[in-house]
């Protein structure tokens, strides 16, 4: 998906999670329910690998930062829609708001923006070696 041309615009309804999250991150635009979750593991899975004990759930979910706050206060997702009555109409608007962006694109302007998108995620600290 990486590649394509055409704007990519992810939505995630429930749970997006394992391998489909890579996918769902290389988004132009990505936008989550408000009551959704993300994340590239499932917390019961993180509770087994970093405690070895798959019962501490809440606290793996809670340093996970899977919710749709955490992910656009992390800068993730782009969007958070809130689930009232409205809810399809303001996923159909946000939908044609995020096609009329691009409309006036090239194909590699699109993918080259995904891309730097998606190369922007995350914080990371470089530790340098003595001499």
């Amino acid at each position: 998906m990486a590649n394509l041309t055409v704007p990519v615009i992810a939505i995630v309804i429930g749970e997006g999670s394992s391998g489909g999250a890579l996918a769902i991150g290389v988004g132009n635009s990505v936008i989550m329910l408000e009551n959704a979750i993300y994340s590239i593991l499932s917390p019961e899975g993180y509770a087994s690998i970093v405690w070895k004990d798959g019962s501490k759930v809440k606290e793996a979910a809670a340093e996970m930062k899977l919710t749709a706050k955490d992910l656009y206060d992390l800068h993730v997702i782009d969007k958070i829609i809130k689930e009232n009555n409205k809810i399809f109409e303001n996923l159909r608007n946000e939908i044609i708001l995020r096609t009329q962006e691009t409309k006036d694109k090239t194909g590699e302007e699109i993918r080259n923006e995904r891309y730097e998108k998606f190369r922007q995620m995350g914080e990371y600290k470089e530790i340098g070696r003595e001499n």
